[in-house]
């Protein structure tokens, strides 16, 4: 149903912008137990704060720093149960306790991520993994 909405949300808009503040807006009212659900983006092989929902965050993380930068750097989702045992972790919020990453890929290049914090420890299971890549899938036809 998450995707279905997101489709008719953004399907007809061009605008990135627009695009990510709604898909981010969605997921804050889906999502139970997160405490922050937004987007940082790739500018200049450094990721910077976009659309979000939540207490203010960090501006900037370099690619490879935290768990946003490993995300980036790898290509890959991460999937953290308590990120206090993330080694380099970025505390912007000390009430978040576990986190999910999944990048933005387009032309195997990664425009951005997807962050989502929870104050609950191992909040984040494999088929919230799986549904957030295929949230993003969309999402990536129209930003």
């Amino acid at each position: 149903m998450l995707l279905k909405q997101l489709k008719a949300l953004i399907e007809d808009e061009t605008n990135p912008t627009a695009n990510l503040a709604n898909a981010s807006a969605l997921l804050n009212q889906f999502l139970n137990e997160i405490n922050w659900v937004g987007f940082y983006m790739t500018i200049d092989n450094e990721l910077v704060l976009g659309p979000f929902q939540g207490l203010p965050a960090c501006v900037r993380i370099p690619f490879g720093k935290g768990v946003c930068g490993t995300a980036a750097s790898t290509k890959e989702t991460q999937r953290i149960a308590d990120v206090h045992q993330f080694p380099g972790h970025i505390a912007c919020d000390a009430a978040s306790n576990s986190e999910i990453v999944v990048p933005l890929i387009k032309n195997n290049e990664v425009i951005g991520v997807l962050d989502i914090d929870s104050p609950i420890n191992d909040r984040f299971d494999e088929l919230d993994q799986h549904y957030l890549e295929k949230f993003v899938d969309v999402l990536l036809q129209h930003i």
